[in-house]
């Protein structure tokens, strides 16, 4: 049908020249589907929204398709007599159900409102992560408002890892995520074999209702619970991290060069005679930057050269894809999930030294009060003169060592213009006003059977610290660079605390006497002079502790709004396009720019979100497998005594970090004394209705070790005698 030939009707919808651009002959746009299906003021057959609109024969599919894409999404929903209705007509809210290892339920509505709460007859319909549609019945008697399920819109578990549990000859598996908390019954025919205990997959072929428990077939059996790295093998299910690369970007990895062409050498900035060297840990394998300093009038010239990942990986590409579906690559003990195939990130774009590595410089002019006062951008090709280490270099500028190589000793001068050049811009940082939080990280120490034999403090000196500035100094530039060219991308956002935190950390403070200063609006800098005052104070940590917990986290968005614990007006992240998918994109960004372009790898939000949840997924999965191993590390110890610290304070409990082994456990409410303990949220604390007696953040307290339980991965305490 000709695009002339459309109904007067179709003519006069308000979007009608944007679906023109996208189809030669357009739908109704959903705008003017849901505008109509309003102006109705009652629900809409199929066959009556054909006939307003004028659907042709050949039409039908297509506008079939469209109305059901809607339906998923819930800008429709369907009555039992087949008519649509807009949702919010019918007092129904769509979000995504968030499960509780309880039994019940949230939903967490996508309009951004309050959590609806539902119970366990509700949560039978469905698994977490599902999507729904939620009328509201009321309000529980905690004050919030409680829904009942109306509709599925869309099941997010089509396979679930888990245990095998059989009972009176019929074969379930438990989930691992506990927030999936209906067993999977397993079907008798079709799958594989299993034997009670053993960690499988299983593939839901049909999802749950509320007369009816999933049911689900064998896929992949993964083993025992104690096999070495089942932990690893368990948590990339159970968060669905992709794990192995699409054939195709393995076929794209596998046609690139080994090294370096001469083509690729001839079209960019030659550098090859700078002393550039990478600084990293003693274990890392993918080396994203190389640095390079030296004075330069009252100031210093930095050179910071990042791994060119955009010059091998093109958008759209197999390779592309695989990299963006995964976001960032992901550190385990013992294991590296890479964003990229190994050829790209261990071997043709990692800064390996004495090979040539084509890479994306930014050239700074830095004074001596720490401003950036000039900065430029090139592709270069240049050559790694060493790759040296943290303790290596730390070792030569304090005179613990001198340096034993020629090369070495060359490369040192250039080492301590880095050190002066980080300690002027640590100080610009403090005169900023930037967040400082004292924090402790942990390694996890393996034995030849690779089980964890120690637990210590990661040590940090100055040499992290140095690189550390050094990547924040490039960091800032490319955000500056891209701004002031108006070129959209990823910006590294961290909004203030929200007001509700705001108020209950000054209350918190408050009791103390102490104040955060900036009134309603506080900024970065009155939370650093609030730390500096108060870290010679005992309480020191507690403080901290919830100072800490007062701000947001840190997400990728193309909305600029600053960041707050740095203190900067505008900061992304460009370091590392090896292992993290926002630092290609702003790459390209930067390519673009500098070509006179424009980049545009789609919806820049939809990115933003989706690299923010691939991090937190990435976290939640090492997290995981960290515990699992704490509590396998812990098994052998039962019945032993522990000085620690209490970390969180819950409503069910405390949870207390023990000092020297880096390990945090449960101390549950009902074990906390002969009497009730109230949970008091504003001051983090427990106290006895009876006695008064405080349990409160940061107090410190003797504990005995009574169960590692490695099925559910808990760590649980009692109170040791003398308490």
């Amino acid at each position: 049908m000709s695009i002339n030939r459309l109904s007067p009707s179709r003519r006069h919808d308000p979007y009608f020249a944007r679906e023109t651009k996208r189809y030669a002959v357009p739908l109704p746009s959903r705008e003017y589907i849901l505008q109509t299906v309003e102006e109705q003021g009652k629900p809409v057959t199929f066959e009556a929204l054909c006939e307003l609109f004028d659907i042709q024969p050949d039409e039908l599919e297509f506008f079939q398709r469209r109305l059901r894409a809607m339906e998923r999404e819930a800008q429709l929903l369907r009555n039992r007599r087949a008519a649509y209705i807009v949702p919010e007509r019918a007092s129904l809210i769509a979000g995504r159900i968030e499960g509780h290892p309880d039994g019940y339920g949230f939903l967490q509505p996508d309009d951004g409102s309050d959590d609806l709460f539902l119970e366990a007859r509700q949560m039978s319909k469905v698994l977490h992560g599902d999507r729904a549609l939620v009328r509201v019945i009321g309000v529980d008697r905690k004050g919030r408002r409680e829904g009942v399920i109306v509709e599925v819109l869309q099941r997010a578990n089509s396979r679930i890892v888990g245990r095998v549990l059989i009972e009176h000859g019929i074969a379930l598996v438990v989930p691992e995520n506990r927030r999936i908390n209906q067993d999977i019954l397993i079907a008798p025919a079709g799958g594989l074999p299993v034997r009670a205990g053993e960690v499988v997959s299983v593939e839901i072929i049909e999802q749950p209702d509320r007369h009816a428990k999933p049911i689900g077939r064998v896929v992949e059996v993964l083993g025992n619970y104690a096999d070495p790295g089942m932990e690893i093998e368990i948590a990339l299910r159970k968060h669905q991290l992709p794990f192995e690369f699409s054939p195709g970007a393995l076929t794209e990895a596998e046609a690139l060069p080994i090294a370096v062409t001469e083509d690729d050498r001839r079209a960019v900035v030659d550098l090859r005679d700078l002393p550039l060297v990478t600084i990293d840990g003693e274990t890392a394998r993918d080396f994203d930057d190389a640095v390079y300093a030296t004075p330069q009038g009252d100031g210093w010239r930095l050179v910071v050269a990042i791994a060119d990942v955009s010059h091998y990986v093109q958008p759209e590409s197999a390779l592309d894809r695989d990299a963006r579906e995964r976001g960032n690559s992901v550190y385990f003990p013992r294991r590296v999930i890479p964003m990229l195939p190994e050829k790209l990130s261990n071997g043709l774009c990692s800064l390996n030294p004495d090979v040539d590595r084509l890479a994306m410089v930014c050239d700074m002019r830095i004074d001596s009060q720490g401003e950036i006062s000039t900065y430029t951008f090139q592709h270069a090709v240049f050559r790694s003169r060493a790759r040296l280490t943290y303790d290596q270099v730390w070792d030569w500028l304090s005179g613990v060592e001198e340096p034993g190589s020629d090369l070495h000793r060359q490369l040192l001068p250039h080492l301590r213009a880095l050190e002066a050049l980080y300690r002027t811009l640590s100080l610009a940082r403090d005169r900023r006003g930037a967040i400082d939080f004292e924090t402790i990280e942990t390694v996890l120490l393996f034995n030849e059977q690779g089980k964890i034999a120690s637990i210590v403090p990661s040590q940090r000196n100055d040499a992290h610290r140095l690189i550390e500035e050094c990547m924040l100094a490039a960091n800032v530039c490319a955000s500056d660079f891209l701004q002031g060219r108006q070129q959209a991308c990823l910006y590294r956002i961290h909004e203030g605390p929200a007001p509700e935190k705001l108020e209950n950390l000054r209350n918190f403070l408050k009791e103390f006497g102490i104040v955060l200063g900036g009134g309603d609006d506080p900024s970065a800098k009155d939370y650093a002079v609030l730390l500096e005052s108060i870290k010679l104070r005992p309480d020191a940590q507690l403080l901290q502790t919830v100072m800490l917990r007062s701000l947001r986290q840190a997400v990728y968005s193309p909305d600029n709004v600053g960041h707050f614990g740095l203190s900067y007006d505008h900061y992304t992240h460009f370091t590392s396009p090896i292992r993290r998918y926002p630092d290609l994109l702003v790459h390209r960004a930067i390519k673009a720019a500098l070509a006179g372009q424009t980049y545009s790898p789609g919806n820049w939000g939809e990115l933003g979100k989706h690299c923010s949840l691939t991090e937190r997924r990435a976290d939640e999965a090492t997290r995981d497998v960290t515990n699992w191993l704490k509590c396998y590390f812990m098994r052998d110890r039962i019945g032993e005594i522990f000085a620690g610290t209490i970390a969180s304070v819950v409503p069910f409990g405390l949870f207390v970090a023990l000092d020297t082994v880096y390990v945090e456990g449960l101390i549950h409410v009902s074990e906390l004394g002969d009497e009730y303990f109230q949970f008091d949220n504003l001051r983090h604390q427990m106290v006895g209705e009876r006695t008064g007696r405080r349990f409160r953040l940061g107090d410190r307290l003797q504990v005995q070790l009574v169960r590692a339980d490695l099925e559910s991965g808990r760590i649980d305490f009692v109170l040791a005698a003398s308490e």
